[in-house]
């Protein structure tokens, strides 16, 4: 569907930001646009970026709902730090954006939009169309709402319903520029909508409404296309952090033949795999929408002892509400995974943004002594893999463990090669079969130091667990300070013999290089793009990402102690690097750090390894 009329430019990369207000559609405009870059076999990285306010007034900067997506024809992991277009339904999402985007980007409006009450709401003291401050951009000016009515007056729709259809307006006049085939998302409206013939014919209209718009209008000397990237065969989807991580769980469940049980509470941003995986009865999962966090852990560790694979999901203030019951899961050693998708705090902080900041809750958060193992996923596609492992050394090790994710990855998506199941790791829970004379509940492995899963009901297996401290071997209430010493020790060397069953810890770049750079969880994208930048350009820098974090691999010291500048580059205050100042003093660490609730950009990365290679 590429237009005769205009010349193709062909790019390497793109980046694309969709901004409007909250009720504006924007981030089903970004997704829809996602499906077809898929289509198009391109890789690509999204980010969404919800208002931070339920309700907040329309028009307002505080409102502004965006969707960035960057995809391209080579590897992409990031979502791009500035966008070559911006999408603005309104003057507030102008305003928004505008440090956001390119010198040269090209800037389309809905006209309607902007009006003077608009332009007070939003903060501008006069149309910004009509001054100097859009010079050097293209600026298509787009009356979007009025020929999103003209498009469907036929239909005889009332007003609002009609307006709700002009972010499809917006998205087939991006087809359009990007040469995409519309009619591929004629089957979501089919789908979504099946039981309103009248909006699937609404939407079909509007879409090829704004595609005939971009192709009449004289404004585009160029359209733009982004060949596929040279992906391996295979099955593919676009995933979201959240469906990833369901997708995980279920991997596991079905791999270890254990039932999945999640029991959990809603909260932003977690919630998404609570309702993802209540959609999945078939593949006997269970979920148990919890009335509070404490119901959904304490729920979670009873579907444990009875022998499933247990998992609670929740942000770092419910993760706060379950540490105690965290500490039940340590001292009864039942296996359970909780899932803490990370957003800015403290209290109730910025629930639609991301950060890292629970790291030192994770590690510490809980009271007496309770490790856990703790491991931080990557990517959006990582969080399946994550999600996996975790499963895995939960079940294996017979111990909670934590699978730290963030906002970020959760809402955002990326291109995810569907593997197949039989072809994923091995899980072998330590179970007891029936009338074993040498069952003792804490009796352990010689290697693992795990105790054996008895589960109820199982003939000649009655035993007892609890919350108190239990005797070594025998499991009976113990009281005796030395057996709780032992007990102490051993759940702690336990964790610690983990150090076996995950991979050493690799690095991209130079053993020798000037700079090492460290990071950990979802700032894998970015980091890797600016290193990779920085390689090219003949900069001495290595990256070490770290994704198991308790225990750390066991190369860890011996890849520390090959640099001369460590940079540690995070985004909350410092927690990683205080965590390795703790492990391993002997080492000077700088640190890197951001706290806006927005992912780090390549250049700051870029900027700040110059910085250090140059002092």
């Amino acid at each position: 569907m590429i237009s005769k009329k205009n010349k193709v430019v062909e790019l390497e990369h793109a980046v694309i930001r969709f901004a409007g207000d909250s009720g504006d559609g924007m981030q089903l405009t970004g997704s829809l646009f996602s499906d077809s870059t898929a289509f198009a076999g391109n890789d690509f990285a999204t980010f969404p970026d919800f208002p931070a306010e339920i309700r907040a007034p329309q028009g307002t900067i505080a409102g502004v709902s965006g969707f960035q997506i960057h995809f391209g024809r080579t590897d992409i992991h990031t979502s791009g730090d500035l966008a070559d277009v911006l999408i603005a339904m309104n003057p507030a999402s102008l305003k928004a954006n505008m440090r956001w985007i390119t010198k040269e980007a090209i800037i389309i409006v809905d006209t309607d939009s902007f009006v003077e009450k608009n332009f007070v709401k939003a903060g501008y003291a006069a149309d910004p169309l009509s001054d100097e401050s859009l010079v050097g951009h293209l600026v298509i000016k787009a009356p979007i709402t009025t020929l999103t009515r003209e498009a469907i007056r036929d239909l005889n729709l009332d007003n609002k319903t009609s307006q709700k259809s002009k972010n499809m307006f917006a998205l087939g006049l991006v087809f359009y520029m990007f040469n995409r085939d519309y009619k591929k998302t004629y089957t979501f409206f089919e789908s979504k909508f099946r039981s309103n013939p009248l909006i699937v014919e609404a939407n079909k209209k509007v879409l090829e409404a704004g595609y005939n718009f971009g192709d009449t209008i004289e404004a585009f000397a160029n359209t733009y296309k982004v060949d596929p990237a040279p992906l391996e065969k295979g099955k593919y989807r676009n995933v979201t952090g959240n469906l990833a991580t369901a997708w995980g769980f279920l991997a596991a469940s079905d791999r270890s033949g254990r039932d999945l049980f999640l029991g959990s509470y809603p909260i932003t941003p977690a919630s998404e795999i609570l309702q993802e995986l209540s959609k999945h009865k078939e593949l006997n999962s269970i979920s148990f929408q919890a009335e509070d966090e404490i119901a959904g852990i304490v729920s979670t560790i009873g579907a444990s002892f009875a022998g499933a694979l247990a998992v609670t999901t929740t942000s770092g203030p419910g993760l706060s509400l379950k540490s105690e019951a965290i500490g039940l899961a340590v001292i009864t050693e039942l296996p359970i995974v909780i899932v803490d998708v990370q957003r800015g705090g403290p209290s109730t902080g910025l629930p639609t943004k991301s950060e890292q900041s629970d790291l030192m809750q994770a590690l510490f958060g809980r009271n007496g002594e309770a490790p856990v193992i703790i491991i931080a996923a990557s990517s959006a596609a990582d969080c399946f893999y994550s999600a996996y492992e975790a499963s895995k050394l939960a079940l294996e090790h017979m111990t909670p463990v934590i699978l730290l994710t963030d906002g970020s990855l959760a809402n955002g998506s990326e291109v995810f090669k569907i593997p197949k199941v039989k072809d994923l790791p091995e899980i072998t829970p330590p179970l007891v079969e029936a009338n074993d004379d040498t069952f003792k509940p804490y009796a352990r492995d010689e290697k693992k130091l795990s105790r054996r899963w008895a589960l109820p009901g199982t003939e000649g297996l009655r035993h007892r667990i609890g919350g108190l401290e239990k005797e070594d071997i025998s499991g009976n209430v113990s009281m005796d300070p030395l057996n709780h010493q032992l007990m102490t020790e051993l759940r702690e060397e336990k964790v610690r013999r983990v150090v076996d069953y995950i991979p050493d810890q690799e690095v991209i770049g130079a053993e020798d290089s000037d700079v090492l750079v460290v990071s950990w969880g979802g700032t894998y994208g970015v980091l890797l793009t600016a290193i990779e930048k920085l390689i090219e350009e003949g900069k001495s820098v290595s990256l070490a990402h770290f994704k198991h974090i308790m225990p750390l691999p066991r190369n860890t010291r011996e890849i520390l102690s090959r640099y001369k500048k460590i940079v540690v580059c995070e985004i909350n205050m410092g927690q990683f690097v205080n965590y390795l100042r703790m492990q391993f003093p002997e080492y000077k660490y700088e640190q890197y750090n951001k706290i806006q609730g927005l992912p780090f950009m390549v250049t700051e990365i870029i900027d700040k390894v110059n910085e250090l290679l140059n002092d």
